[in-house]
Order: C-alpha cells, then sequence, then structure tokens
C-alpha cells in the first residue's frame, strides 16, 4: 500500500471521530450500570465531530449496503491551520461517467432485490454511496465515516440504530483505495466486496481477512498476459505501470511470469496522475526511443489516460498496446486512434436486463435533487440547470438522455459494471442466509461476522453468471481476449476475440477464435524481437551486458547441428551420421571404399588386368619357342613358374578392390603375402642357377649337380612354405577384418579392412622385404659374369625397382588417407609386378620376336 503523506494523514484523522464510539459501536466497550455508576455515564453518548461527508447516493433500510465508487478523479488539498477545524474534503475534475454508471448499477441492484420475494423478503436494503474521488485519504475518510454511522448520535444506553454500521461495503474501484479501506473496516469484521480491486496482494487473508471480489486477481491477469505475449512470439517488450498497488503489484507478477516465460523486458516505467507533467513527459519520451514495439501496460484507467494523452502531443512511432481490463475496455478510451490494434484481456462481456432503462430514467426531479446527477447532466449537455447570467447555457428541457453518447449510457459492453451487480447480490445473499434478525441482544458485530462468514460460501447464479468466492475471497478467473478494430464506418470499437480460463488444464487456458487487427490496421502479427530469431544450423550466444533476449547467431561448429529456431545450443551428429551444408539435419555418412565403378578403379583393374593377359602371352611366347636357346637357356621351368606367379600377382590386386567382407579382408593379404613370394622365390632361384652355371664352368667344379631341377624346385617350394606358414598364424591368431573408419575423414566413413595383428602384416612385407633384398644382393653379384645375354643384369634391374617401388610404398601406406590406402598397396603390387615381367621377360621377348638371328646358341655364348 502507497504510504500516505502526514498531510494526507492529517487530513484523514481530521475526522476527529470518537474512537470511544467507534469501540461501543463494535460492541467492544460495554456501558457500565449498577451502584457508583452515576446517571451522567449510563447516558452515554458518542457523537462524530466534525463535519461529515454527505453520501452521493442514499437510502435508508432494514440493512444498509455501503458503495465506495471514484466518481471524480481528484481531490482539492487544503493547508492546514492546527488550530482550527480544516476545512473538509473537496473531489474536483470532471465526473467519471463509467464510475457514475457503477454506482447507479449498485442502485439498480438494491432496488431489484428489494422488489424480489425470493431474496431477503419482508426486508428492505439501504445504501450509501460515496464518492472517494479515487484519492486514499478520502477512501480512509469513507470507511471511517461507513463503521460510524452518518448520524450524530447513533448510540444512546443499550439502543442499538438500525441504521448504524453498514452489513459490507462495495467498492472500491482502485487496489489501492481498497487497501486502505480494508486496513480499517476489516477490524470490525465488516465485510468489502470490490468490483474492480484486482491487486494480488489483497488475496492475503491474513492481513485482508475481511476481503471479497467479484473480479478475478492480477496474478491470473498476469499469468495470462504472460502467455499471451509468448504466443505471439514477442521477447523484447516495453512496460509501463500505475504508480499504485494496482500498477506496482500486478507488473511485478507479469514481470516474474514473463520471465519465466523467456520474455525479456527493454524498460519499466512507472508513472501515476497525480505526477508533474515532466514526469509523464518522461515515460513518453522513453515510449518513443525504444526499439521494443510491444508495450504492456498494467496501469489504471485514470492513469493510462494521461499517458496516452501526453504521447499523442507528439508524433510517435507505431506501438502494439497491450492492456489490463482496468483500460483495455474503457470506452473513453477510444478517442485515442493511435492505439487501434490494441489487445487485452476483459471481464466477461454481460447482460443485466433493465439496466438501461434505469440508468435512463433520469427525470428532472431526480436530477435536481442530487447534486452529481446535476454535475454529470450540466457536463454532458453543456447547460446549467437552474439560473445563469448566459442565457444560452441555461438547460431549456429539450436535453434528451437518450441521445447522449457517453460511458454512463453505453450497456452495450457490460463488463466491470456486472461485476458491481455480482457484489452487491454476494452481499444480499450473505445477509440472507445470516438470517440476522432485529434484535436487542445481538450487536451490529456479532451481525457482521455472520454475514462475513455467510460471504465465504455463497455459490449461487444471478442471470446465468455464477457467482462464488474460493479460500482466497477471489471468483474463477476468466477472462475475455479484446480486440480495438476499426468498424466499416471508421470508428473504433471492442471486439472479444478469444477467451482464458484459469479453471481448465494446463495449456488449454487460452484460445483464439477470430481474426485479430494490429498496429496500424495491419493483419500481420508484429514483430517485437531484440534480435532476430537464430535459424536451424546456429545458436544463440548473449550479447554481453545485455538481456537473454539479446544475442548473436553462431553457425553450429563442424560436425554439429541445431533443428530448432532460436536453439542455445549445437548437439553433435551420431558416428554414422554428417551435418549437411545447413547444419539442420544429419544425414548418414556417405560409405566410401575402392569401388570398380569409379574412376582410379577402373584404370587400376585395367592395369591389373593388362598385366596378367602380358603375363600370360609372355608364357605363351615362350612356351611357343621353348626349344629355342635363349628360352632353354633361362631355366625355362622356372621361367613358366615366374610367369605363373606374375600372373597371380597381377590379379590378387583385384582383391583389393570393393566393398570389404570378412573373406575379401583375409585373401587379399594372404593372397599378396604368398604370391610374392612365390615370384621372389622364383626370381632368386634364377638368380642362383646363373651363379652355379658360370661357377660350373671352371676346371674341377662340378657344383651344378648340386642345385639341379629338384634342388630349384625345393628353394622356391621352401621360400613359398615359410610365408604360408606366416600367413597361417595370422589368420588363425589375429586375421584381417572389415570395419568402418570413422576417424581418417569426419565427413564420410571409410571400408576397409583391419589388419587385425599389425605383427602379422608386417611379418609377411618383411619377409617378402628380405627376399628381395637377398635376391637383388646375389643378381649384383652376378651382374658382370660374361656373356652376350647375362640374366643377371636383369635380375639386377627388376630387384632394384622391386626394392624402390616397396621402400617408397611404406611411408605412402602409412600416409595416404581412405581409399588412397588401399590404392597405393595395389600400384606398388601393380609396379614391382610389372618392373619384374618387364625387366626379365621383355629383352627376352624382344629377341625372340624381332631378332631371331640372336636367339643362337653361339650368339649366346660368344664373349664379344
Amino acid at each position: 500500500m502507497l504510504a500516505l503523506s502526514f498531510l494526507e494523514l492529517n487530513s484523514t484523522l481530521a475526522l476527529n471521530l470518537s474512537w470511544t464510539g467507534l469501540k461501543q459501536r463494535a460492541g467492544l466497550t460495554e456501558a457500565k450500570s449498577g451502584a457508583g455508576v452515576s446517571a451522567e455515564a449510563s447516558s452515554v453518548k458518542c457523537k462524530l465531530q466534525g463535519a461529515a461527508r454527505l453520501p452521493a447516493f442514499s437510502m435508508d433500510g432494514d440493512y444498509v449496503i455501503g458503495g465506495v465508487f471514484s466518481i471524480h478523479n481528484y481531490m482539492h488539498t487544503v493547508k492546514h491551520n492546527y488550530t482550527t477545524m480544516p476545512e473538509p474534503l473537496r473531489c474536483t475534475g470532471r465526473i467519471d461517467s463509467r464510475e457514475l454508471r457503477f454506482s447507479r448499477a449498485m442502485v439498480f441492484a438494491i432496488q431489484e432485490i428489494n422488489n424480489s420475494s425470493k431474496l431477503l423478503p419482508g426486508i428492505t436494503l439501504g445504501y450509501q454511496i460515496h464518492d472517494s474521488c479515487g484519492s486514499v485519504p478520502m477512501a480512509v475518510r469513507v470507511a471511517f465515516q461507513l463503521s460510524n454511522g452518518l448520524e450524530p448520535v447513533f448510540y444512546t444506553g443499550n439502543n442499538c440504530s438500525q441504521s448504524g454500521m453498514v452489513m459490507g461495503i462495495v467498492g472500491e474501484s482502485g487496489s489501492t483505495p481498497s487497501i486502505s479501506m480494508s486496513r480499517v473496516i476489516g477490524s470490525f469484521n465488516i465485510p468489502q466486496v470490490s468490483h474492480f480491486a484486482t491487486c494480488a496482494c489483497l488475496s492475503n487473508k491474513e492481513q485482508y481477512p475481511s476481503f471479497f471480489r467479484t473480479i478475478p486477481s492480477d496474478q491470473f491477469q498476469a499469468d495470462a498476459l504472460a502467455k499471451l505475449v509468448k504466443h505471439f512470439g514477442w521477447t523484447w517488450i516495453g512496460a509501463v505501470r500505475s504508480d499504485s498497488d494496482y500498477g506496482n503489484n500486478g507488473m511485478a507478477s507479469f514481470l516474474d511470469a514473463a520471465q519465466k516465460e523467456g520474455i525479456c523486458v527493454e524498460y519499466s516505467e512507472s508513472f501515476y496522475r497525480t505526477h508533474p507533467r515532466s514526469k509523464i513527459q518522461r515515460v513518453a519520451d522513453v515510449i518513443r526511443r525504444s526499439t521494443a514495439m510491444v508495450v504492456v501496460a498494467f496501469a489504471a484507467s485514470g492513469d493510462m489516460k494521461i499517458l496516452l494523452e501526453e504521447l499523442s502531443r507528439e508524433p510517435s512511432p507505431p506501438r502494439q498496446w497491450i492492456g489490463t481490463e482496468s483500460w483495455v475496455t474503457n470506452p473513453d478510451m477510444l478517442r485515442f486512434t493511435f492505439c487501434a490494434g490494441a489487445i487485452g484481456f476483459s471481464i466477461q462481456q454481460s447482460v443485466i436486463p433493465g439496466l438501461r432503462d434505469f440508468l435512463l430514467d433520469l427525470p428532472d426531479t431526480k436530477v435536481a435533487a442530487s447534486p452529481v446527477l446535476t454535475e454529470f447532466w450540466e457536463d454532458a449537455f453543456n447547460c446549467r440547470l437552474g439560473k445563469s447570467e448566459k442565457v444560452e447555457s441555461v438547460c431549456d428541457g429539450t436535453e434528451d438522455i437518450q441521445t447522449l453518447k457517453s460511458p454512463y449510457t453505453d450497456t452495450s459492453q457490460l463488463r466491470i459494471t456486472n461485476m458491481v451487480y455480482k457484489a452487491v447480490y454476494a452481499i444480499a445473499h450473505a445477509i440472507h442466509n445470516s438470517a440476522c434478525q432485529k434484535t436487542n441482544s445481538t450487536t451490529q458485530c456479532d451481525k457482521h461476522t455472520r454475514v462475513l462468514t455467510q460471504l465465504k460460501k455463497v455459490n449461487f447464479s444471478q442471470n446465468g453468471y455464477d457467482v462464488s468466492f474460493d479460500a482466497n475471497g477471489d471468483p474463477v478467473a476468466t477472462y475475455e481476449l479484446v480486440n480495438w478494430q476499426k468498424s466499416k464506418i471508421g470508428s473504433i470499437e471492442f471486439v472479444t476475440v478469444g477467451h482464458y480460463d484459469a479453471s481448465l488444464p494446463v495449456g488449454q487456458e487460452f484460445r483464439i477464435n477470430r481474426n485479430l487487427t494490429w498496429v496500424e490496421g495491419s493483419t500481420q502479427v508484429p514483430v517485437s524481437v531484440c534480435t532476430d530469431s537464430c535459424p536451424p544450423g546456429t545458436r544463440k550466444v548473449l550479447q554481453k551486458g545485455k538481456p537473454i533476449c539479446c544475442y548473436d547467431c553462431i553457425p553450429c561448429p563442424e560436425g554439429e547441428i541445431s533443428n530448432a529456431t532460436d536453439s542455445p545450443d549445437c548437439f553433435p551428429c551420431p558416428k554414422e551420421f554428417w551435418p549437411n551444408a545447413e547444419r539442420n539435419k544429419c544425414f548418414p555418412k556417405p560409405v566410401e571404399f575402392l569401388s570398380f565403378d569409379e574412376v582410379l578403379g577402373i584404370i587400376l583393374a585395367a592395369f591389373s588386368v593388362g598385366g596378367a593377359c602380358l603375363a600370360m602371352i609372355t608364357a605363351a611366347v615362350f612356351f611357343r619357342h621353348r626349344m629355342s636357346p635363349i628360352v632353354r637357356a633361362n631355366n625355362s621351368e622356372l621361367s613358366f613358374l615366374l610367369l605363373f606367379s606374375l600372373t597371380l600377382c597381377f590379379l590378387c590386386s583385384l582383391t583389393f578392390m570393393g566393398a570389404p567382407s570378412e573373406w575379401s579382408c583375409m585373401l587379399r593379404h594372404t593372397a599378396f603375402g604368398i604370391t610374392f613370394v612365390l615370384c621372389i622365390s622364383c626370381v632368386l632361384g634364377k638368380t642362383i642357377v646363373v651363379l652355379m652355371a658360370f661357377k660350373a664352368t671352371l676346371p674341377g667344379n662340378n657344383v651344378m649337380k648340386w642345385f639341379g631341377p629338384p634342388q630349384q624346385r625345393m628353394t622356391v617350394v621352401s621360400f613359398t612354405f615359410i610365408q604360408v606358414l606366416i600367413c597361417t598364424i595370422w589368420l588363425l591368431l589375429s586375421p584381417p577384418f572389415p570395419m568402418e573408419n570413422l576417424t581418417v575423414y569426419k565427413e564420410k566413413i571409410i571400408l576397409e579392412c583391419a589388419l587385425g595383428s599389425a605383427i602379422g602384416f608386417w611379418a609377411v612385407l618383411g619377409y617378402i622385404g628380405l627376399l628381395a633384398v637377398f635376391c637383388f644382393v646375389l643378381a649384383v653379384l652376378a651382374r658382370k659374369l660374361p656373356d652376350n645375354f647375362n640374366e643377371a643384369k636383369f635380375i639386377t634391374f627388376s630387384m632394384l625397382i622391386f626394392c624402390a617401388v616397396w621402400i617408397t610404398f611404406i611411408p605412402a601406406y602409412v600416409s595416404s588417407p581412405g581409399k588412397f590406402t588401399v590404392a597405393v598397396e595395389i600400384f606398388a603390387i601393380l609396379a614391382s609386378s610389372f618392373g619384374l615381367i618387364l625387366c626379365i621377360f621383355a629383352p627376352k621377348c624382344f629377341i625372340i620376336l624381332f631378332q631371331p638371328e640372336k636367339n643362337t646358341k653361339k650368339h649366346l655364348m660368344n664373349k664379344n
């Protein structure tokens, strides 16, 4: 509750109400009688000191219901002279036609109850309706006055006047005045039912035990507003509020709910209608300079009117207004056309039969008898009742209230008016159920307690509208979503476009059933964000020193994606998947292996098959000329075996192509190792034969008998068997197997054969290398032996090529990625195989086919 200034507090307490009289009226002090008590003490009189403020409307009855409304918006304050009685506070400013309608609706409801035979039969309800001017001091004064009663002498002896304290109070329209009133009358258990005080703080029954309301708490509206803002994707908003309990508490609830929904607030400004214009201007300038398109206004109607008037003085950028029920359905606000498209929650629209006729039933006598109605009439028709210096300004009786365009006469949007209507009926039902009879033994305090107890239990329907209160004195929260739309004739009108029901399950409370129009008549939902949404494939990174709604959009790192808008994080794809170019989806990684379908595979396969064909053609040439000297001189048996092994070497390279399988992985390495050992064994055998042949020409040397054809065959078989044994052990202990390599390339899968045992693989290669080096050394030793056709020279060249290829192969094999590892291995096989066949057999074939004259024993044995 806003603190009262010292001046206001003195203004309030200047009533000098007899506090002893208050306690006696509440039954807190008993009149003593008997011995020792003087006659003066037995006739105690409690007087209301000071000038009492007359109600705006009143009628006596068996039970009286008080009413407090902000019929005026301003209060005239006076300077105090503490030596004399202060001047009474006076309401100033124009009459609020809407609040006047609320007060008249209360009178209508009481008259309707008095005419009813079902509710309070035989009992007449009276009323005392006061104007609080929307002021806390005046509201407190009225609360004291209603608690004491209006009569100058209201307590005499043991007699209780029925028209003393009221049985219940309807009002006030504002939260802050209602809080002040409740603190005063709550001590006496006088029920207070507000039609328009929505501050969530009033739900605290420990502080406000006698407070009830027919309008939902702002806590529900704050949650609904946060869901509304979130629904339309607005994450960057401005916020303005009344600097009062209603605005401050309501905005605090909204900001808490908005934070949970991920909504950021660019600014939050407070103001009040009594603030200096400079303060209102500053708030208006903040709105004009802001970047937020949406403005949420949690403000009282009177305060909002002042702010919008200030904004209308200078052109302002278009803003989408979101309003609370306090102002968003106030017809007075429709004149601010720049707010067209505003949306907000309001109380459910209703119909009260007979109310319009009652409001329009204002004959001259009734108007003249009421100062408030007189002021309203003169203000509405711009004339004066009675005598006036200006003849043209005197009301001449032609004024017709039926044609008046005013919130007072507008009953097309009865929302808060119905809350007043329901509040009156709620108190009447509580009085009816309490069965409080006129007995001298029942004090007013007891009656108030009974009415208060029964008010907590009321549950009825009136005109089809249910009335009940929960443990906090609040009704079920239901709202309509109202949109300011232009009609066909160009005027702005309220259109209900949706509903909100807090009693429904979570996620189903809010629904929209009609199209909305937005700021400047647009049909597209306006955008109000600090930063545009981050598209999928990026993540949000907060900007330093700014709210969470202000961020930068950073692309996801390699291998990660985000598939949602405004994703705070990126997440990696599964191992077998890789992001697309936009990094918003994961796709299966392409599988890569050396295929027969690709260019590299076709080239290597062609060389492989070509090499095998070349070996077979060479074998055919040798077989065709097997009896020629050059073939016979070069150990035709080993030559044919060598050509056979070379054919297998060329063909084994084909096993390295295609998708690896369990059998192909075991076959490719073992076939390669065995065929190459067979090949090198044959070359080694031929080298040894050359050396032995020349050694055999020396006198007394018969070494050839120790290395004849059987020994040559045994040598080849022995060397080859050792490799077969190595391969067998490798396959038995840890054979090669197919695997998906996910480490070489992040974006694709390499299908390859894992070695199983690296020792086995390098043992196979090492053994081949050992034989090759041994053969190369022997060939070097025999390279200068005299002969026209020295085969040792060609073997030397072939072994030199073979060793060079495989020495180069090792670093190339280790460093080549993916399928190129296999390509390097195939290239090494083909290169070494072509080196052997070309160096060893090409010269011989050339002589056989193109120089047959050299294919003679004489030429071969010639030393020149």
